[in-house]
């Protein structure tokens, strides 16, 4: 099913994306009200699957399509096409009352591999770690498995620590870092709150450690940082091809600005 031609766009999928995607929906049926616009969440994994079966005409995914979901698509007689529509980056967050404030990207794979387990193996005061991550389902989670945990290492195979909670939003990830001392998190830039007390990451020992903006991501200092996506079905046509240019414009990129995200043209 395509609603492409329609005055109505259904839109699904990344938690990540959701209110960015609310809040372009909301400006461009104020400034075309004759055209209707669903969104909701459920994980960038819940988007491609409505993809697949049909039901939505854009996929909002903060991870790139998987190369057995492009074939699943073909399958089904369609091609996936892929749109960058923002960038962001993942935030390591921990409580505002624990010391640490540097890590580097192998201490944060050393903790979420369950290697480290104490704050004190990272510089930190005697205390468990507590860590947490958005469930399975979540773009952002596979992202962070990929690029963190395995430190890009396409043949690690390696998982997340068997004791790690995972949590079904974003906010709920913000809630529980900011409750806890002890906990650690990661989530997108845009849902980190005064709250919470972002961690400044380096690459490797001995590098700059960056704290994540827009201007370190547009830098390409930040390391933890990536696109942001929808997909349809097939080359957009009618209303929705609009729609999407419409997003890409400087207009709609004002608003991912606005929100704590990273536009695709510097503002």
């Amino acid at each position: 099913m395509s609603l492409s031609t329609q005055d109505y766009i259904e839109n699904k999928g990344s938690d990540t994306l959701v209110n960015l995607a609310l809040a372009w929906a909301e400006e461009y049926q104020n400034l075309h009200p004759e055209i209707q616009i669903s969104v909701t969440g459920g994980g960038s994994g819940t988007g491609f699957a409505a993809l697949m079966n049909g039901t939505i005409d854009l996929a909002n995914a903060s991870r790139g399509i998987k190369p057995e979901e492009v074939e699943t698509a073909r399958s089904l007689g369609f091609e996936p096409v892929e749109v960058i529509v923002a960038n962001d980056a993942i935030a390591v967050i921990v409580h505002p009352d624990n010391p640490v404030s540097e890590l580097t990207l192998e201490q944060v794979s050393k903790i979420y591999r369950g290697d480290f387990n104490n704050w004190q193996d990272v510089g930190g005061e005697d205390r468990p770690i507590v860590r947490l991550s958005r469930e399975t389902n979540s773009g952002t989670h596979v992202y962070f498995l990929e690029e963190v945990i395995r430190l890009g290492i396409s043949e690690d195979k390696t998982i997340f620590s068997a004791d790690t909670l995972l949590l079904p939003s974003s906010e709920g990830i913000i809630s529980e870092v900011s409750s806890n001392p002890n906990a650690i998190g990661y989530d997108g830039l845009g849902y980190v709150t005064e709250h919470v007390k972002m961690v400044a990451i380096a690459t490797n020992k001995g590098d700059e450690y960056v704290l994540p903006s827009a201007a370190t991501v547009i830098s390409g200092q930040y390391p933890i940082s990536r696109h942001l996506f929808m997909y349809t079905r097939g080359e957009p046509q009618g209303t929705l091809a609009e729609y999407i240019d419409w997003i890409l414009g400087s207009d709609a990129q004002e608003i991912v600005t606005d929100l704590g995200f990273v536009p695709i043209m510097p503002q």
